[in-house]
């Protein structure tokens, strides 16, 4: 498979720069993934497209503010990008600076704290603080906004490139299908009789690195931590005794759910994922899923091609650059059912 059969053309103005005034007033392409059809449809219709008994997944992690900017002990600028919590006082990070600090330099950072650089891998850094990495950054840190934004955070981001559910502190982008979420939309969904579980994926800066293989095949996936409890493989159990469709928000809680079930079975499961979900993958758990437009060529378009069908997902993508629809972290949204190579036999009727 080569990285160039997930390529589409994405004029740079469908590229959404800012979020829009309500969370939920964004447009929803909905894409059977059975039939490659297509519907125009609003993201406040989506209680209606669920059934009762339905089980949405949400990843429940929080955006922390992952840029720093800090001085070496000589007066040289260095920028601090959080890759990972390793600890409440350790951490992976990118630095930028004109000579980047080496394992044993200090870095002073704002508030009176200091970092010390522990070791070094490839990019990254290990570097240990003299406080709590969580309330430094929440006090000092700026909105991780992607690449693709070409503008910089303000004060509203803090509060939109958030999702009204995050729980826990440790990622550096936000799931961003969970962002269309607003507690009018949820209450609508929990009227309906959809209920709702969460588990926890932290995601990383590496969401945004490019496949850099041209074979698919070839490229290794960054890691990224995940949990997911017993209590939501209890309710996705309920939710398949019922005959209910379990709906991961985001290829966030796809890849988590999709992690906890490679034995076979779902379980609970904590720790990193590798799982680089692409064209013939069969997928365990998951029925349909919400998600956000993806960048041509990503892992993130590979795993819903793997999910809807490779010329389903592209045919939708034309037709959403075709309809102007918005694109990316704060643009709009899809709800897909899978392809029946998707599934494993015995879940067909999902």
């Amino acid at each position: 498979m080569q990285r160039s059969e997930f390529h589409y053309d994405l004029p740079p103005e469908l590229i959404a720069q800012t979020p829009l005034a309500e969370r939920a007033a964004s447009r929803l392409l909905v894409l059977d993934g059975g039939t490659g059809s297509v519907a125009d449809r609003a993201f406040a219709d989506l209680p209606e497209l669920l059934r009762p008994g339905d089980l949405l997944v949400f990843n429940d992690t929080r955006v922390l503010p992952a840029r720093l900017i800090g001085r070496k002990p000589t007066g040289g600028r260095v920028e601090l990008f959080l890759e990972r919590l390793l600890a409440p006082r350790r951490a992976l990070m990118q630095l930028r600076a004109s000579h980047v600090p080496q394992p044993g330099g200090e870095i002073e950072l704002p508030g009176g704290a200091r970092a010390r650089v522990l070791g070094r891998a490839d990019r990254l850094f290990e570097l240990e603080l003299d406080v709590d990495a969580v309330a430094l950054l929440e006090a000092h840190g700026q909105v991780p906004l992607p690449p693709y934004i070409a503008r910089p955070a303000d004060e509203s981001d803090r509060e939109r490139y958030q999702t009204v559910f995050a729980r826990a502190p440790g990622a550096v982008a936000a799931p961003t299908a969970g962002l269309h979420f607003d507690r009018a939309v949820l209450a609508s969904l929990e009227a309906r009789g959809v209920e709702r579980a969460f588990l926890t994926l932290h995601v990383g800066a590496g969401t945004f690195a490019p496949v850099r293989t041209e074979r698919v095949e070839e490229h290794e996936l960054h890691a990224e931590w995940l949990a997911v409890s017993a209590e939501t493989c209890a309710a996705v159990e309920r939710c398949r005794g019922r005959g209910g469709r379990v709906v991961a928000v985001g290829t966030t809680s796809v890849r988590a759910l999709e992690t906890a079930a490679r034995s076979g079975t779902l379980a609970p499961f904590a720790g990193d994922s590798r799982l680089f979900i692409y064209p013939g993958f069969t997928f365990r758990v998951v029925d349909a899923m919400v998600t956000n437009f993806h960048l041509p060529e990503s892992s993130l378009l590979m795993l819903v091609a793997a999910f809807a069908g490779q010329a389903a997902t592209l045919a939708a993508y034309r037709h959403a650059v075709a309809q102007r629809y918005r694109f990316f972290s704060y643009g709009d949204a899809m709800l897909i059912t899978p392809s029946s190579a998707a599934r494993p036999v015995s879940q067909h009727a999902f």
